[in-house]
């Protein structure tokens, strides 16, 4: 992209309250569907008496349930769009969440029960329990129907391998290593090992090859658990798992990672293999004060990235979305120019969130998207 400071989101969008009952099969109160046809309005959709027959419905078919996600993925696409973003995806509208959404559509998981992830948030944790295989994607048909959607430049957010054996009980590799190898440490590092290329084998580069396939140009690998283990052992481990999965496809791919040990990632950053861009969370770390010199303390430590050797472009965290403070643009601005300071190369920087907003109302997301993208803006001007 020729723009200076394009402008990204990285993932989740809260889903709007119509959805989710709506999908539950629940009596949506008159209050509820209007502000479904309000924010219908104000993002222009057309044909909105269609999805308010569906909400209105007493008992509602599983026809109905998958025209609702269609219509809240269809807002959501529309949302980004009219906050100005250059690149877009659907908030995940599809997805019951970025971890369970991945095991429920493969086999040899076995759910065990929701643990706290953040912001009062849970996860569905699973266990391993036979070797995983594929059995139906589980991104394409959501792509397909964002890409339809919209002309905007579209980025798909991917659950990375890494992460999913991070968060799982890893039984079945255990189990399997417990007959072959007598050392605890070394039975344990086996196992995780094998159960992450074989995640990647079985599970990921299939689902990559039917993206790319559907017409997918970018992928945004999400790995939340990137230094969950900093050893050097593990980030090798975490670098050589993203360099298999990736590897070969003819596609642009990202890394997100956020709320995360950066001065343990940079070291490792450099090494990886097709990775365009680093999507990183700075500004849940920064102060509020406008300034483009040291009072940017929240972004120190991307020098470290610079100083490690990465020279690949920042997707640049410069809204928070763990508070409902409203980031000015001239705030965004300055983070902007300062990290400009440090590259001492624009054209490496897409201006994004944080991490996904699905924790923060749509009032709130539009309202910090919306100065985002002013703040791009302001910086653009500043360096022309």
């Amino acid at each position: 992209m020729n723009k200076l400071f394009p402008t990204q989101e990285i993932g989740s969008l809260a889903k709007p309250v119509w959805r989710v009952k709506g999908y539950r099969g629940e009596i949506l109160s008159k209050e509820e569907i209007a502000e479904a046809v309000n924010w219908g309005q104000r993002l222009g959709i057309e044909n909105l008496e269609e999805l308010v027959k569906i909400l209105t419905k007493g008992a509602r078919t599983p026809a109905d349930k998958k025209a609702l996600i269609q219509w809240s993925a269809k807002f959501a696409i529309r949302f980004f769009e009219v906050a100005g973003l250059d690149v877009v995806f659907d908030g995940e509208q599809w997805r019951s969440e970025m971890y369970e959404h991945v095991i429920r559509n493969v086999e040899g998981f076995k759910f065990l029960g929701y643990v706290k992830s953040f912001d009062y948030r849970y996860f569905n944790k699973a266990a391993c329990i036979d070797a995983p295989k594929y059995i139906r994607p589980f991104y394409v048909e959501e792509f397909a129907f964002t890409k339809e959607n919209t002309k905007k430049i579209v980025k798909v957010p991917f659950t990375g391998p890494y992460t999913l054996v991070d968060w799982t009980f890893n039984e079945y590799y255990e189990k399997k290593a417990s007959s072959q190898i007598r050392d605890f440490k070394r039975r344990k590092t086996a196992a995780r090992r094998e159960f992450i290329f074989d995640l990647i084998k079985e599970i990921a580069r299939p689902e990559i090859d039917k993206l790319v396939k559907a017409g997918a140009r970018w992928i945004q690998i999400d790995e939340p658990a990137a230094t969950a283990n900093p050893s050097e052992e593990e980030m090798q481990l975490f670098v050589e798992a993203f360099n298999e999965t990736v590897k070969g496809f003819n596609c642009t791919f990202s890394l997100h990672n956020c709320y995360s040990n950066y001065e343990v990632l940079a070291k490792y950053a450099s090494q990886l293999r097709n990775c365009s861009q680093l999507a990183l969370e700075f500004a849940n770390r920064d102060s509020k004060q406008t300034g483009i010199g040291k009072t940017r303390a929240g972004y120190k430590e991307l020098k470290i990235f610079e100083d490690n050797g990465f020279r690949g472009k920042y997707g640049l965290g410069v809204i928070d979305v763990h508070t409902d403070f409203i980031e000015p643009p001239e705030l965004v601005r300055d983070r902007i120019l300062h990290v400009v300071n440090i590259t001492g190369d624009p054209s490496r920087i897409y201006v994004s969130t944080d991490c996904g907003l699905r924790t923060r109302t749509w009032e709130i997301s539009f309202a910090k998207l919306k100065n985002m993208v002013l703040g791009a803006e302001l910086a653009r001007k500043r360096l022309t």
